[in-house]
């Protein structure tokens, strides 16, 4: 059995713990998570599947059960501990019975404040998370016995280096700013100078600044979340769908944009983009 992501939304939706985080901190971090897939793995002994399409951001995994394995692009791991997962790619994670994974998705990773990390340096696959968190902080997340009580422990953290390093990088909160005002407005076609000029910097330290915090260029990380929000809008509301709300210039453009994106080879005995668009049709 496998799950797709904008096609099985009650999978998605119920079967996974999902908070957003605390006050301040909406402008790294999407979203905590945590897999609740008791009943489902009863149900299916053999396990099952969760693919999900590129994004913004990257994601931490915390393992609180069994091994597991994550397939980013073509390439599979065998995850017996913690990882570092960058979005730029397609993922499909295989659960089984006793597979537990606690998660945070991230716009931008607070974490560069102190290790001036360059996020444009892991794109290709999965990481060893103690590069990117000190170790005491995951064992405290392992060690706590609900859900609740681990978010707390990291809304804590992350707050708690944002507050020491608050205006100490001005990269940062240029990138957030912009993600953060492109995805209120919806707007996609305002130009990288454009914005670059509204910092008085140049487009080229614009896209270099988004490659250190994100690890996408520019163009790339504003298309990949023009896409996901119209491709979210067109699964749950197909009949409000409009493509000019999005920045698409005609339907064929859209459509074009939405094809590439949904492409996908794992994706079993689905023509994904077709059955969008069929939807939109409706």
């Amino acid at each position: 059995m496998q799950h797709i992501e904008f096609f099985h939304i009650d999978h998605f939706e119920h079967n996974y713990h999902r908070v957003p985080p605390a006050a301040g901190l909406d402008g790294f971090i999407d979203f905590f998570w945590e897999t609740k897939f008791d009943a489902l793995l009863n149900e299916n002994p053999k396990g099952f599947s969760d693919a999900l399409f590129p994004n913004i951001g990257y994601t931490y995994l915390i393992n609180l059960g069994t091994p597991f394995i994550m397939q980013v692009g073509d390439k599979k791991f065998n995850m017996k501990t913690d990882g570092f997962l960058p979005r730029n790619r397609s993922i499909e994670c295989f659960h089984r019975e006793g597979n537990c994974l606690f998660g945070i998705k991230f716009k931008i990773s607070p974490i560069i404040f102190t290790t001036k990390v360059n996020f444009a340096e892991y794109r290709e696959y999965i990481y060893p998370l103690s590069y990117l968190m000190e170790q005491k902080i995951i064992d405290a997340v392992k060690k706590a016995t609900a859900f609740e009580d681990r978010v707390h422990i990291l809304n804590d953290y992350f707050h708690s280096i944002i507050n020491t390093y608050a205006g100490s990088w001005e990269p940062i909160r240029i990138v957030s700013e912009i993600l953060q005002h492109c995805s209120t407005n919806n707007d996609f076609t305002t130009s990288i100078e454009t914005f670059a000029a509204q910092y008085n910097i140049s487009s080229r330290t614009l896209h270099r600044y988004f490659e250190t915090t994100t690890s996408l260029s520019s163009k790339k990380a504003l298309q990949v979340l023009r896409i996901r929000k119209a491709v979210q809008q067109l699964a749950i509301n197909p009949s409000s769908f409009k493509y000019e709300n999005y920045g698409y210039y005609d339907y064929s453009h859209f459509c074009k944009h939405l094809k590439q994106f949904l492409q996908k080879d794992t994706v079993d005995n689905l023509k994904p983009h077709l059955k969008l668009l069929q939807q939109l049709k409706q």
